[in-house]
């Protein structure tokens, strides 16, 4: 009877170390797929971090593209409006030199 219940001692401490050794592999793979997840979100996360600094870099080009357009528009409607006031100037003088002439003509 001795060796019946040695037996089953050695029976019940090997199926106690199998239980413990499922439960360890149960859990290792789950660690293993949370660690690979994990991975897998630091990589995307740095993606992510790269793509957002490259749009970030493309957006200030753009507005620094914008706001060079209407510096160059501005410039334009001041040289336009430069124009406007020469040309008024100089009808001005036309009609003064006109005036001239022919008070001049008219005296002679």
């Amino acid at each position: 009877m001795r060796l019946s219940e040695e037996q089953k001692r050695k029976e019940a401490v090997a199926a106690a170390n199998n239980l413990t050794q499922a439960l360890v592999d149960h859990l290792n793979v789950g660690v293993a797929q949370a660690y690979l997840n994990q991975k897998r979100l630091d990589a995307e996360a740095k993606q992510l971090h790269h793509s957002a600094t490259n749009f970030a870099k493309q957006t200030q080009q753009w507005v620094n593209l914008v706001e060079s357009f209407s510096g160059a528009l501005k410039e334009i409607g001041d040289a336009e409006n430069w124009a406007h006031s020469i040309e008024g100037d100089m009808r001005t003088i036309t009609s003064a030199l006109e005036y001239a002439y022919k008070v001049t003509q008219e005296t002679t």
